[in-house]
C-alpha cells in the first residue's frame, strides 16, 4: 500500500502540473468560453476541479480525525459555489485551482499510513478508503484537462491512467451486466470478456476510456454490433476492487 500511494501521489502531482501549464496563460475571454459539457464554461470546469479538491480535502480531515471538519457542502451548496465561482476572472480562477490541489497534495502527504484505509463516504453515498481519494482526483484531472478544450485529449493521457481507469471501468460494467460480450484494448494487449450478450468493441485504450466516459466519439472503435448506451461514468467501484 505504501508504495501504490506514493503512486498515486505522485500522479496526482503530475497531473496538476499538466493542468496549470495548459491554463497559465489563459485569459478571461479564454475562461467564459464555453467547454463541451453542456452549460458550462472553462470556468466552471475550473471552479469545480477546485471545489472537488475541497471535498476531498474535507473527506481526508474526517479520515485523519474521525471528525468533519465543519459541516459539509451539499449538491445545492455546490452548485451555487460552482455557479458563482465560474464568473471569475481567470486569474482568480487559475489561483483559486492552485491554492486547492496544493492543499490537497500537502493533507494527502500527511495522512498517517495507518489511517489511509479508513472508509470516507461520497456525496452520493458509498464509502470508499481514504487512499482513494487519491485515484479520484487524478481521474478529475485528467478528464476535465480534456474538457478545457485547450489542446490536451484523451491521447493526452498517462498510460497508466488509462489502464487502471479502463480495469475499473469494465469490472463496473460487466457487475451492471451491461451488454458487451467483449473489450478489446489493442494497443494495451488487454482484453475483457464481460458476457455472451453484445457486441465486441475494440480500439486503443484511450479511446475505450474516452467513449466510457462520454469524452470523445467512437470513430477510433470498432464494433462487431451497435455499442449500447452506457450508464453516467464514472462508475462505483466494484467491492473489493482496487
Amino acid at each position: 500500500m505504501e508504495t501504490e500511494f506514493a503512486g498515486l501521489l505522485e500522479a496526482v502531482r503530475a497531473s496538476a502540473e499538466r493542468l496549470g501549464a495548459s491554463v497559465g496563460t489563459l485569459t478571461d475571454r479564454e475562461a467564459r468560453e464555453p467547454s463541451p459539457l453542456p452549460g458550462w464554461s472553462r470556468g466552471h470546469v475550473l471552479t469545480h476541479l477546485a471545489r472537488s479538491a475541497d471535498a476531498y480535502r474535507w473527506m481526508l480531515a474526517v479520515a485523519r480525525t474521525d471528525t468533519p471538519a465543519g459541516p459539509r457542502a451539499d449538491s445545492a451548496e455546490l452548485e451555487r459555489r460552482l455557479r458563482e465561482g465560474a464568473e471569475r476572472g481567470a486569474g482568480a480562477l487559475v489561483t483559486d485551482l492552485r491554492g486547492s490541489l496544493d492543499g490537497l497534495l500537502a493533507d494527502a502527504a500527511a495522512l498517517p499510513a495507518e489511517r489511509r484505509a479508513v472508509l470516507v463516504a461520497a456525496l452520493a453515498g458509498w464509502r470508499h478508503p481514504a487512499w482513494y481519494l487519491l485515484w479520484r482526483a487524478w481521474r478529475e484531472l485528467e478528464v476535465h484537462h480534456v474538457d478545457l478544450n485547450l489542446g490536451y485529449s484523451a491521447r493526452s493521457w498517462p498510460e497508466a491512467f488509462v489502464r487502471r481507469a479502463l480495469e475499473e471501468s469494465v469490472a463496473a460494467l460487466a457487475a451492471r451486466r451491461v451488454a458487451v460480450a467483449r473489450i478489446e484494448a489493442e494497443d494495451l494487449g488487454r482484453t475483457w470478456t464481460l458476457g455472451e450478450q453484445g457486441p465486441v468493441v475494440r480500439g486503443p485504450g484511450h479511446a475505450l476510456l474516452a467513449w466510457f466516459a462520454g469524452r470523445g466519439p467512437a470513430a477510433d472503435l470498432c464494433s462487431d454490433g451497435p455499442p449500447p448506451v452506457l450508464p453516467p461514468w464514472p462508475l462505483p467501484p466494484v467491492p473489493g476492487w482496487g
